[in-house]
């Protein structure tokens, strides 16, 4: 059974920075993109990051050169580098884990964590 696990949300000011974590069990770990979905005050959910089964790395428009996705292959730990946030990067933060190669379409993950609430203030 698949599970991911997130932790490391907080409380930070404009600036500042926070890293979230996802442990991943199930054995999906390896050879599947394991990413960041979040869903902000619009209520839309955006994609931030991911690593895909051949270990590329993508990240979102509104993140790119903030944000940094990585992963812990022997703890199977997705990690989610966050600097330099703005207000608009509040929200809840999903671990998100799909087929081999990652997408910007919440559809085509099948598999969510609960979410960790991430809230910056200005």
């Amino acid at each position: 059974q698949v599970q991911l696990v997130e932790s490391g949300g907080g409380s930070v000011q404009t600036g500042g920075s926070l890293r979230l974590s996802c442990t991943v069990s199930g054995g999906i770990f390896n050879g599947n993109c394991i990413g960041w979905f979040r869903l902000g005050p619009r209520n839309w959910r955006e994609y931030v990051a991911g690593i895909d089964g051949d270990g590329a790395r993508s990240h979102g428009d509104s993140v790119r050169g903030r944000f940094t996705v990585s992963k812990d292959k022997s703890k199977n730990i997705l990690y989610l580098e966050m600097t330099s946030l703005r207000p608009d990067d509040s929200g809840t933060y999903y671990c998100v884990a799909g087929g081999r190669y990652c997408s910007k379409r919440p559809g085509d993950f099948n598999h969510w964590g609960q979410g960790t609430q991430v809230t910056v203030s200005s």
